[in-house]
């Protein structure tokens, strides 16, 4: 991973093609911290596209010049052009499937919408967990369904991400839906 101080310096250091990354975080924050440690983690193999990181202390121009208003976040691009943004820290193993171009997406739906990766985590005993997940169904999206009554690191990751214990909660493109919140889930997952 290659730190760049500011846009200018990155944006002559990234590759006209192919993929490439950009991880935006602030020194001194935990979740940056998590980030960080979990994307090296990632790259610990051979065969990793370009990726920079920039601590936004330091370079204070780059999240201003894509529009990004929160730490961590890692900025996809493909060919030059930026065609994603995942907030927040994410475990190692999804950085390395992202990275090596091993996990599945789509930049947009049939309908013109953009598609969106979507978690559920919930428990079977969980009454508002199985009206979000029935709720999803009948608005068509796919998601994947987390039991974290089975899980014990995925919970323990859960709360440190979001700070809360409680289900359901909702990842979509790494934001944190807490409980069954329809007007933020509409917005986020583009429901009119």
């Amino acid at each position: 991973m290659e730190n760049v101080s500011s846009y200018s310096e990155f944006s002559s250091k990234m590759p006209d093609s192919g993929q490439s990354f950009l991880l935006l975080y602030r020194e001194g924050s935990v979740q940056s911290a998590c980030a960080l440690r979990n994307m090296e983690t990632a790259l610990s193999g051979s065969g990793n596209p370009r990726i920079f990181s920039a601590d936004v202390n330091v370079a204070k121009d780059i999240h201003q010049v894509y529009g990004i208003d929160s730490v961590p976040s890692l900025l996809v691009f493909s060919d030059g052009r930026l065609v994603n943004v995942i907030k927040g820290c994410q475990d190692s193993e999804y950085y390395t499937a992202l990275t090596r171009n091993r996990l599945f997406r789509s930049e947009q739906a049939p309908d013109g919408k953009s598609v969106k990766n979507v978690t559920v985590y919930s428990t079977p005993s969980c009454s508002w967990c199985n009206t979000l997940k029935e709720w999803l169904r009948k608005n068509n999206i796919k998601f994947r369904d987390i039991d974290i009554s089975l899980d014990q690191k995925a919970a323990a990751d859960l709360v440190r991400r979001s700070g809360q214990q409680g289900v359901p909660q909702t990842d979509i493109n790494g934001q944190i839906v807490v409980g069954f919140d329809q007007p933020r889930l509409k917005k986020l997952l583009e429901i009119q």
